[in-house]
């Protein structure tokens, strides 16, 4: 047998990146200067600049990345820089619309201007409401007034009196008489100087007490002067028409100059063609509705009007609904929507149940929403919250396309009746900020043909950033940020050395350090705490550790159990001697808060047969796509390396041992070949050597994810059954740039009791699990003697010649 005695494994300098405190120019981290911008998101800055500048439709930008990247803060950065620049946004009112009140009409003015003419508008109705009732009670109008009704009702005597005359002489007489609830003027006879009614009058004739002759006359004369009654009583009704005009023209011209030189004045002040129009309506309705201040007590002049209108106030079609006022606004607003629902968004219309348990509303109940308080400035929210609220997605896109709002009453949406408002829309000119990850991006992007338009501008933040001595600065001043920022220990060089360090851990790259500084943040804050409880006075590198690694100790609950498993025998994993067709593959739990590493047994059993290789996972419905790829791909790296030259007869299962929850990734294809070559060579493979790694069909290894967390994983298990000076893990050569290992590990195999080889193919990889060199494939086509692929590729001609004497006994018995 030919085998290998060397082994090209890694060196411990090749494990972990380590950062000579030297190379920080600062004793201390009170010696940095605080970092005050963005570190590390370049990219993303740049494309959020260029769509806070672009002012077309459709600049809107859309934020993706990890969350702690820094995404909220820096847009907040760039906003505080760009609003005191921006122009200052109009003020926006809503007022009454006398001719349709159902559509208020709305009104912008310079900013400040709006709480100014609704002031004046307070103030004039508190003015009016004050002096006209001053004015009616006054001798002047109370004179003049009296004199009105006192001609008019000697008019009215004088007719009534020669009437009365008229009717006297034809011996009769004026009456009331009382029909129901109302009175009616009505003639009856004289007889001797007394009233007497026809019927009595008759029962006297049929008595011939009163000539017949004389009762016809009567009943003759009646006639006609009933009708001179009438005549007299319209002309009466005319007098009092007159009457009442006379009143009305006298109260409008007495009262009126009070109401057209006050609103004269409002409308010198506030020179614009909504304001003169809507002047000249409040003018008109005033005027003719004067009887309404009559009915007004005399009340003490305001200075200020009530803050919440009341709805039975008669006056309240004159109040001036102010919805942003932004005098005190300097430069663009920016508003952060921490809870983008339908009414903090696009506001509301308020109702209110009246004393018959209707719903009413009005446009004094008209509330804005943030995309209106954001109007000339910048809004930004949160995706996930705006998409998953009733009704604010579809709403969203309507604004931002049309550039008009429409505030709507909330309560239609739930099917609640009430009346029918709708306000004059708003043109909008906002630029919102949605703040999401890259999936939720993707998602509208493709599903949604309004979101491209827009939200023309996509900027990604990076989750690591390249390391050199400026990252090094930057990240010395982050770390002076948050001690200033939470009253921290300052870090000595040391610190802020390890601090970097586990940067780096987190971005999973040599080369790279994370900008996750959310992570960073906690780390630093917890560092500081453990360094206190030590009595110290500066945070060093021990303090780091410890909040390091008390940091995955609170949530390493359930990779404490499944260690303790396997130190129990539970789950059954060798870390010694040999087995064939069993391999250790190493597997990673992501937990969210926690990921770690721990081997999985993995197994291949091999016999004749057509099926190929038969995924168990998959066939108990227990596998991902991903991983059904990889087996696929394994499956095409046998049948092209080893089957060109006779029929791939063979049927290969392929299982997870003890695996019950499920399957993916294709990081185990390599370590699943392994088990299948050992299954046809017969070779036992090391218990000792764990394996990762992804291949492809030519079968070269690929890198795969969390290189890290599964060394670890698999030390922990050598470490907690005996280091033996043997044990250690194969892992793509790709994946060397990620290696960030615990000082631990580093040390075990600085000590030669772990190692970590580093393989390019499964050809190498196979010559360290079995000892046997993995042989090349001569001129002549077969394999050198010996060799693990030899013993592969005589097992699988024989596994096809027993296939092809076993298909063709069927044809024999047929025959016969």
């Amino acid at each position: 047998m030919k085998t290998v005695s060397d082994f090209k494994e890694l060196t411990a300098d090749k494990l972990r990146w380590t950062f000579d405190p030297k190379n920080i120019p600062f004793e201390t981290s009170e010696e940095c200067k605080i970092c005050q911008g963005i570190i590390g998101q370049e990219r993303a800055i740049k494309a959020i600049q260029t769509g806070l500048d672009v002012k077309s439709l459709g600049y809107n930008i859309f934020i993706t990345g990890m969350v702690g990247t820094g995404r909220t803060t820096t847009i907040k950065q760039l906003l505080e820089q760009l609003e005191k620049e921006e122009k200052t946004p109009d003020d926006i009112l809503y007022v009454n619309n006398f001719n349709n009140p159902d559509e208020p009409k709305l009104i912008t003015l310079p900013a400040g201007q709006g709480r100014l003419f609704k002031e004046a508008m307070d103030r004039l109705i508190t003015m009016l409401k004050t002096n006209i009732p001053e004015l009616i009670k006054s001798k002047y109008y109370t004179e003049k007034r009296d004199s009105i009704i006192e001609s008019q009702q000697k008019i009215q005597k004088e007719v009534l009196k020669a009437f009365e005359d008229e009717v006297a002489q034809e011996g009769f007489s004026v009456i009331q008489v009382q029909m129901g609830l109302f009175v009616k003027p009505d003639l009856v006879p004289l007889i001797e100087g007394k009233p007497m009614s026809f019927n009595n009058l008759e029962g006297l004739v049929r008595e011939n007490k009163f000539p017949k002759e004389k009762l016809e006359e009567l009943k003759e004369k009646y006639e006609k002067l009933t009708g001179k009654l009438e005549e007299v009583f319209e002309k009466m009704k005319e007098i009092e028409d007159q009457t009442r005009k006379m009143l009305k023209e006298w109260d409008e011209e007495s009262i009126t100059p009070i109401i057209t030189g006050a609103i004269a004045e409002i409308n010198s002040k506030f020179k614009t063609p909504e304001i003169t129009e809507y002047l000249d309506h409040v003018e008109s309705t005033l005027v003719k509705g004067i009887d309404r201040f009559k009915a007004q007590k005399t009340e003490q002049k305001e200075k200020a009007p009530l803050p919440v209108p009341d709805p039975s106030d008669s006056f309240l079609e004159y109040t001036v609904n102010l919805l942003i006022d932004n005098k005190e606004q300097k430069g663009a607003p920016v508003i952060m929507e921490t809870n983008p629902n339908y009414v903090n968004l696009f506001g509301a219309i308020e109702s209110t149940v009246n004393r018959f348990g209707i719903w009413q509303m009005d446009f004094t109940r008209i509330k804005p929403g943030s995309l209106l308080k954001a109007n000339g400035g910048f809004l930004v929210m949160n995706a996930l919250d705006a998409l998953v609220e009733m009704g604010v997605w579809p709403t969203l896109k309507r604004t931002l396309r049309n550039q008009k709002l429409e505030i709507q009453n909330f309560t239609s949406l739930y099917l609640i009746s009430a009346s029918r408002l709708k306000p004059q829309p708003i043109d909008i000119d906002v630029k919102v900020v949605m703040i999401g990850d890259s999936r939720i991006y993707s998602l509208l992007y493709f599903l949604d043909e309004d979101f491209k338009k827009i939200f023309k501008v996509k900027a990604e933040f990076d989750s690591e950033m390249v390391k050199d001595n400026e990252t090094v600065k930057e990240y010395s001043g982050f770390i002076k940020k948050i001690t200033s920022e939470d009253g921290l220990l300052p870090f000595d060089r040391d610190g802020m050395a390890a601090v970097i360090e586990y940067a780096t851990r987190i971005a999973g790259r040599q080369k790279k350090v994370s900008t996750r500084f959310h992570i960073v943040a906690d780390v630093i804050r917890e560092s500081s705490y453990w360094a206190k409880k030590d009595n110290k006075k500066k945070v060093s590198r021990d303090h780091v550790k410890q909040a390091i690694h008390e940091r995955f100790e609170r949530v390493s609950l359930i990779e404490d159990k499944i260690q303790e498993m396997i130190e129990e025998g539970t789950i059954m994993i060798d870390t010694e001697g040999k087995v064939v067709g069993q391999v250790n593959g190493l597997s990673v739990y992501n937990m969210g808060e926690l990921a770690f590493g721990k081997p999985t047994r993995i197994t291949a059993r091999t016999a004749v047969g057509r099926a190929g290789v038969i995924n168990i996972e998959r066939e108990a419905d227990m596998s991902g796509r991903t991983h059904n790829k990889g087996v696929l791909i394994l499956g095409g790296y046998l049948r092209g390396k080893y089957a060109t030259d006779k029929p791939f007869s063979l049927s290969a299962s392929l299982a997870f041992e003890q695996s019950y929850s499920g399957v993916d990734g294709d990081s185990a294809s390599s370590t699943e070949v392994y088990a299948i070559l050992s299954s046809l060579s017969n070779l036992p493979l090391r218990q000792d050597i764990a394996v990762t790694g992804s291949l492809n069909q030519r079968g070269e290894i690929q890198p795969i994810g969390g290189v890290n967390e599964k060394i670890e994983g698999f030390f922990e298990v050598c470490k907690a059954k005996g280091l033996t000076g043997h044990q250690g893990v194969i892992i793509p050569h790709q994946n060397v740039q990620n290696l960030m290992l615990r000082e631990e590990v580093v040390k075990a195999v600085e000590e030669g009791k772990f190692h970590v080889y580093p393989v390019y193919s499964i050809d190498q990889g196979i010559e360290i699990l079995t000892g046997i060199k993995a042989g090349e494939r001569k001129e002549d086509g077969d394999f050198e003697e010996g060799t693990v692929n030899f013993l592969v590729d005589q097992e699988l001609g024989r596994l096809a010649k027993s296939w092809k004497s076993f298909a063709a006994e069927p044809e024999k018995d047929k025959e016969k």
